[in-house]
């Protein structure tokens, strides 16, 4: 006897209808017949995943390193060793430091001498035989990246930079260089450069006796 199913909307809801009402080829119960199917499907699916080649894992990707930053930052009165037996440090006031032989020395950066309005840059030097000490101040400029002395045959020397917290407009540089004839290393000028290598401001050597200057 023929049974007559309902028209079905759409094509997928035929196709449930049969699936269904269809009796199983060996009498199975149309349920066992579904289970089977899916773990048919289920199985051929893990066959599939375990041929297919495995995606390569993602590299994260390499920190940058954020730039060094080219000045200290020292505490008001904090002691530098500044090598070879000199000790720098600053105050509000300005720069101090002391040689081997104790001797304090102090250059202001409030009393007017200097015009913090420009950028700018000064030089002390002292040494013997051994070696010059070579310090000063850079000021005008919160932006400062590096300092240099430089010989008239074109040898640099990059200087040591300081400054107080909250980067005030000035700071300290110092630096050591071999010993010069006639003059502690006055004849060396000094350039000062900000953080994108741009010439800030130039001191030229000068020609004058060792001493504290």
């Amino acid at each position: 006897m023929k049974k007559h199913w309902p028209a079905a909307v759409g094509g997928v809801a035929v196709v449930a209808a049969v699936a269904i009402a269809a009796p199983s080829a060996v009498g199975a119960p149309t349920g066992i017949r579904a289970e089977t199917g899916t773990r048919a499907a289920s199985t051929a699916a893990t066959a599939s995943a375990a041929v297919r080649p495995a995606a390569p894992a993602a590299t994260p990707a390499a920190a940058v390193a954020p730039d060094r930053d080219p000045v200290r930052t020292v505490r008001p009165g904090q002691r530098v060793d500044a090598g070879r037996g000199f000790t720098v440090w600053l105050t509000r006031e300005g720069k101090h430091w002391t040689g081997p032989d104790g001797y304090e020395n102090f250059r202001s950066v409030v009393d007017g001498n200097i015009d913090r309005s420009e950028p700018g840059v000064s030089h002390q030097s002292e040494g013997d035989a051994t070696g010059v000490f070579h310090s000063g101040v850079y000021y005008g400029t919160r932006k400062a990246g590096r300092v240099e002395l430089s010989d008239a045959e074109g040898h640099r020397t990059v200087a040591t930079l300081l400054a107080l917290p909250g980067r005030p407009d000035w700071g300290v540089w110092y630096a050591h260089t071999g010993p010069s004839a006639g003059n502690g290393g006055g004849s060396l000028g000094v350039t000062l450069y900000d953080r994108a290598g741009r010439l800030l401001a130039e001191l030229p050597g000068f020609d004058v006796p060792t001493g504290r200057g």
